[in-house]
């Protein structure tokens, strides 16, 4: 299944709690999409975000996250993992 890695630029009032209660969200709608949110990193100085997805298109898991908390991203790129 294809991997994409998508990047949410500046997002306002970002904290801990908040990106893992989003991931969570993703959690719970992934399935009905045919996407699989696998890891989440954030930097909560610049109000960046980065999410690892499997997902069958760009759009499945575009879908994930307007379903779960309306914050798409800002840009999304399939990427291949490395040895």
């Amino acid at each position: 299944m294809p991997l994409f890695m998508d990047t949410h630029e500046k997002v306002d009032g970002l904290t801990a709690d908040a990106v893992a209660g989003a991931h969570k969200r993703d959690l719970e709608v992934q399935k009905k999409h045919g996407a699989n949110y696998l890891k989440y990193w954030f930097n909560e100085a610049n109000g960046r975000v980065y999410c690892l997805v499997e997902a069958p298109t760009k759009e499945a898991a575009v879908s994930v996250h307007r379903e779960a908390h309306g914050l798409l991203a800002d840009d999304i790129v399939e990427v291949k993992e490395g040895a």
